[in-house]
Formats: C-alpha cells, sequence, structure tokens
C-alpha cells in the first residue's frame, strides 16, 4: 500500500511540474499576455513634464559638483564653476534637463511655458557661459569630468539643437558649439586608450556613452567619430553571448547593461548581422512571452533607491531600439510600455531625488515609443 502511494505521488509531481505547466501557469508569462497601454506624449503630458527642467535648471543648490579639489581657488559656487550647467543637482542632469526643454519645445511649439523656456536657455547657453565650461575642462584634474555620462548628454544636447529649425536652435547650438567640439575631441582621444568596456548600471557605462556620441555623429556627419566608435564596439562587444540578464537591476541601477549593449550593436551593425548577433547575446527575447520584471522603487526620497524608475525609462528605449524594424521583436514594445506605465505617473510632483533628472529619462523613453 505504501509502496503504490509513494508512486502516485511521484506521478503526480511530475505532472504537476511539467515544462508545459510551467508555462501555462508562472507569473511571468501571465503578464506577458496583458497588452499595456500604448503610452503617450501630448501636449498636456508636455507641459507636464516641463516643469522638471523648468524648475531646476537655474536652482542651484542643492548641488553635487563631483569636483577634485586643488587649491581654495576651486571652493567656489556651483554657478561660479558652471555657469552655463549649474543646476538640477549636477552638472550632466543639468545638461538632458536643457536637452528636455530643446525637444518639448521642438515638438510642442506651443507649449504653455514656451516663452519662459526660451528665456532660461538663452540665458544659460550663452557664449560667455560656455566658454568658461570650455575652460573648466581644460583643468589640469577636470580633464576626465563627466567622462563618458555627462559627454554624451551633452551630444545629445547638441545633436537636438541641430535638427530643430528655429532661429533660437540655430543661436544655441553656435553658442554651445565650443564645448561640444571638446567633448567629440575628448571621445577621439578616450577610445582608443579605453581596453575595456564598462558595464555596470550607472553613469560609467561604456555603451550608453557611446550610443549617444554616435547618435550625434551619424546625425550630424561626423565619419571619424562614427567609424572609431562602430570600431570599439565591435572590439568591445562583438563576441559576447548569453548577457546574464537575471542579475538585472542591481540595487541602484539606472541603465540596463545587456540592454544597452543590444541597443548599440542594433545600431551599428547591420539587420541581418544584429539578429545573428542578439540570437547569442540576449537569445530569451525572441520568445514572444518574454518578460521582465519592472524595477520597484521603494523609497523616492532616496537618491540611490529612484534609480530604479531609471533604469524603467532606460529598459523602455533600449527594448524599443532592438525591436524597431525587426517584427519578429514586437512584442518587446509592449514590454517597453509596461515599463514606462509603471514609473511615469510618479516622476512629477515627487521629491527632487527624482525630479531633477527623471524628466529627461521620462521623454526619452516616450520618444522611443512607434505609435500608428
Amino acid at each position: 500500500m505504501r509502496k503504490t502511494f509513494l508512486l502516485l505521488t511521484a506521478i503526480c509531481l511530475l505532472a504537476c511540474n511539467s515544462p508545459e505547466d510551467k508555462k501555462r501557469t508562472t507569473p511571468q508569462n501571465q503578464t506577458t499576455r496583458v497588452q499595456a497601454e500604448i503610452p503617450t506624449i501630448d501636449l498636456t503630458e508636455a507641459n507636464r513634464l516641463a516643469q522638471l527642467p523648468l524648475s531646476c535648471i537655474q536652482t542651484e543648490y542643492p548641488n553635487k559638483l563631483n569636483q577634485t579639489i586643488v587649491s581654495d581657488a576651486d571652493l567656489q559656487s556651483p554657478h561660479a564653476l558652471h555657469p552655463a550647467f549649474y543646476g538640477c543637482f549636477d552638472w550632466h542632469s543639468a545638461v538632458h534637463g536643457h536637452w528636455s526643454l530643446v525637444s518639448l519645445l521642438k515638438q510642442f511649439p506651443e507649449l504653455e511655458v514656451a516663452d519662459r523656456a526660451k528665456v532660461m536657455l538663452l540665458e544659460n547657453i550663452s557664449k560667455a557661459n560656455i566658454d568658461a565650461e570650455v575652460s573648466y575642462f581644460s583643468g589640469k584634474h577636470n580633464k576626465n569630468y563627466e567622462r563618458t555620462y555627462g559627454w554624451a548628454w551633452l551630444l545629445k544636447l547638441a545633436e537636438e539643437l541641430h535638427t530643430w529649425d528655429d532661429p533660437i536652435a540655430r543661436e544655441l547650438k553656435d553658442n554651445l558649439q565650443p564645448l561640444t567640439d571638446l567633448i567629440v575631441n575628448k571621445y577621439i582621444d578616450f577610445l582608443p586608450k579605453l581596453n575595456y568596456p564598462i558595464r555596470v548600471g550607472e553613469h560609467p557605462n561604456t555603451a550608453f556613452g557611446l550610443s549617444f556620441a554616435y547618435d550625434y555623429a551619424k546625425t550630424v556627419g561626423h565619419d571619424a567619430l562614427k567609424a572609431l566608435i562602430e570600431n570599439r564596439a565591435k572590439n568591445f562587444y562583438g563576441k559576447d553571448s548569453n548577457c546574464p540578464l537575471s542579475w538585472e537591476p542591481s540595487g541602484f541601477d539606472f541603465l540596463s547593461p545587456c540592454f544597452e549593449e543590444a541597443a548599440l550593436m542594433k545600431r551599428i551593425l547591420p539587420k541581418d548581422g544584429f539578429k545573428a548577433w542578439l540570437d547569442d547575446f540576449l537569445p530569451e527575447l525572441k520568445d514572444k512571452d518574454f518578460n521582465i520584471e519592472t524595477g520597484k522603487v521603494s523609497d523616492r526620497t532616496d537618491g540611490k533607491l529612484v534609480h530604479l524608475d531609471g533604469v524603467n525609462f532606460s529598459r523602455a528605449w533600449s527594448l524599443n531600439t532592438i525591436a524597431q524594424d525587426l517584427p519578429e521583436y514586437a512584442h518587446l514594445n509592449n514590454v517597453a510600455n509596461q515599463h514606462i506605465n509603471y514609473s511615469l505617473p510618479s516622476i512629477v510632483d515627487d521629491s527632487y531625488e527624482g525630479g531633477h533628472w527623471l524628466g529627461s529619462f521620462a521623454l526619452y523613453a516616450l520618444n522611443s515609443v512607434e505609435r500608428d
């Protein structure tokens, strides 16, 4: 009798834990069958998002300078050190706060705060202020300042100005050009020296830094920078396989190391070459039931923990980039939408810890969404 009972129990356990049964019942696969609402950006949403950079690009304190102190001469206010990009808590957030305003003005000329935004942009990105920013980078201990995260956002700002058909854009672009040229030259000088890519989920991530710089080079026709990035990306990532997506996100990530790398390679490889590379690098993405849980934020007043709202937005823009023009990966758009929808409601009227930067991430993610 006991043997019969044990045999029946074993049969039941095998049946209840079959692969097909798991596929039917796991929460991960259940969530992929829910079609997420496609996030939209209209004038109302644009006005909402514009409040974030407007409230911080000329807000000097609190501030994190991230500088190397060499002498008492370096102990100056953020505005004195960085007259163009002194707000939004740190230099790179100030830069992409300006990008946000340019992107919103370009898409929505009727923005309620358009006049105010243009005045602030002209005040900050003046010729004199940009000359001072260039001088800062020329300091002996400042040559690597904001490498490469802030560099990438500076070139994204320059790209946005380049593609904005408006008289103010031409003035701002000309004013910014000395700093733009300096950052381009810093990339060209630095990348040949970088023997190994940096694969973290925060600021130094190499794939992110290369992606935005590549967008700039391609848009403005800077062939030398474009060719260098293609060469280094293939060298860094061309033989990668089986990216450990299950390790993501780390507790403070605002970038996905796996997805950022894939989005970069999508930019530089031909379509068939990219598909073959992606099959080796992230084979699970081809599964129509692929899903990955959104980053969960436990405390949005914590400047590090709120990074996970950022990882949701950056995952979304990377997934949308990967899926673009590849019908077999179209299901990734739904995963991207889930990530945007989780974090988007929380970034306005929240604490300054997230508000000073998350608007730019949300906007870039929204801009990546393909809509009919």
